[in-house]
């Protein structure tokens, strides 16, 4: 098939083994005649990846390639979100919504390597994800073609794109009765759809596949510790490990404690709400400590504007812009602030709680002699009166001109003394 941009031959196509992009390999192949090759990042999805290869080739795939990206995803993408405090909408960590530009660059990379003409990804024309996608390519490789099938083919629902996979001849491994929408890697495990379209619903206690629910967590609470070193995790009890080996195994302590669950109804950026169950366990963890150490070691000023660039720097995440220049400035500002950032948190976890105990840092700006309450050589208590007067001066003159102000409205009142006429 040839598009608006010339004829299609080789695709390379973003490939999870799900239900979506394994009927897309089959619907490629009809619809547009082209040779596809399926490509998957591993970012930690564990078993899922468990004959993804075979799946795609019996799919009709020419190959598949899967590259194990588990450490660059925590040290070039995750880490420096961590760094900047990202957020979405207070609650949101952003697990989805990382991944997808290092997903879409090194498939990039991939067409180029080969040949490919066109990209192709199973995104949905409601989500943000297509957003992601397309628009790391426009940044990556703006000459290749891009193809979405959800927003060509006339297949609406899971019920639809079951109905032809059972037409295309794979091998069904999805049932009908299980809706929901999940996406997992080594930061969350996502959950969408089915009952959760309902935002009144409560999730059902086995849509959860990470963490213990927390009311059957154990009621003994653990401790750990994390050191970090210019704003990034570099041990976990004291012991090195490496970005995706320490996030790996401070998921299983804090899954096990039930830490780590979100239920958000969130704006999407294609201007629609969406609720969206998440499981972050370690990653939550992370911000609690990183949080916890900034406020030793950044300044306040340093600390307030970095709030303010942290909201910014997540919807550049969420709407799909990390390689956006903006992005990238705003990501030398973080990493400027992130120098002095350097100690070790110590934590509880209990019942889906994470509570920083204790923090320390041979960079704190925290002084106890400056902080007590008690006598002092350093502060001298008197001073604060000459600045509370100097601080407070602009509200003084102006509660003044508005009395001066009230006072002269009083004065030339039609009823005053003054102007009564006989």
């Amino acid at each position: 098939m040839t598009t608006s941009q010339g004829p299609v031959r080789r695709v390379v196509l973003a490939y999870s083994g799900g239900l979506d992009t394994s009927i897309i390999v089959p619907w490629l192949r009809e619809h547009y005649g082209a040779e596809v090759i399926c490509f998957c990042a591993d970012l930690g999805q564990g078993d899922e990846l468990s004959g993804l290869r075979a799946r795609a080739l019996a799919s009709g795939a020419a190959d598949c390639v899967i590259e194990d990206l588990r450490e660059a995803f925590a040290r070039d993408f995750l880490f420096p979100m961590l760094q900047a405090g990202a957020v979405y909408e207070h609650d949101y960590l952003l697990g989805t919504a990382i991944a997808r530009p290092l997903i879409a660059a090194r498939q990039v990379a991939l067409a180029q390597a080969v040949g490919a003409d066109a990209l192709a990804h199973g995104c949905t024309g409601k989500g943000n994800d297509q957003v992601r996608f397309e628009l790391t390519f426009q940044a990556l490789a703006p000459r290749l073609k891009v193809i979405a099938p959800w927003r060509e083919w006339d297949i609406r629902s899971r019920e639809d794109a079951l109905a032809y996979a059972e037409r295309a001849g794979l091998e069904i491994v999805w049932k009908r009765t299980s809706l929901y929408s999940r996406d997992r890697n080594l930061w969350h495990l996502s959950h969408e759809g089915g009952p959760l379209e309902n935002p009144d619903t409560e999730p059902e206690p086995d849509m959860f596949q990470w963490t213990v629910d927390p009311r059957q967590a154990p009621d003994e609470a653990e401790e750990l510790s994390l050191d970090f070193a210019g704003g990034r995790p570099v041990a976990l009890d004291g012991v090195a490990l490496s970005p995706a080996a320490l996030i790996a195994a401070l998921n299983v302590r804090a899954a096990r404690h039930g830490v780590g669950r979100v239920d958000l109804v969130e704006n999407r950026l294609v201007g629609i709400k969406s609720r969206g169950v998440y499981e972050t366990p370690g990653g939550t963890v992370l911000v609690a400590a990183h949080r916890a150490l900034e406020s030793l070691c950044l300044d306040r000023e340093t600390a307030h504007y970095k709030a303010q660039v942290a909201l910014r720097f997540a919807e550049l995440i969420y709407y799909g812009q990390w390689f956006h220049p903006l992005r990238e400035a705003l990501q030398a500002f973080v990493s400027s602030t992130q120098t002095r950032v350097a100690g070790r948190v110590r934590l509880r976890l209990c019942k889906g709680a994470v509570t920083v105990i204790g923090r320390v840092s041979a960079e704190s700006l925290y002084r106890e002699d400056l902080a007590t309450f008690g006598e002092d050589d350093v502060y001298d208590q008197k001073d604060a009166g000459g600045f509370i007067r100097l601080f407070g001066l602009p509200m003084k003159v102006q509660a003044m001109l508005r009395g001066a102000s009230e006072e002269a409205q009083a004065l030339t009142a039609p009823d005053h003394g003054w102007f009564k006429r006989d």
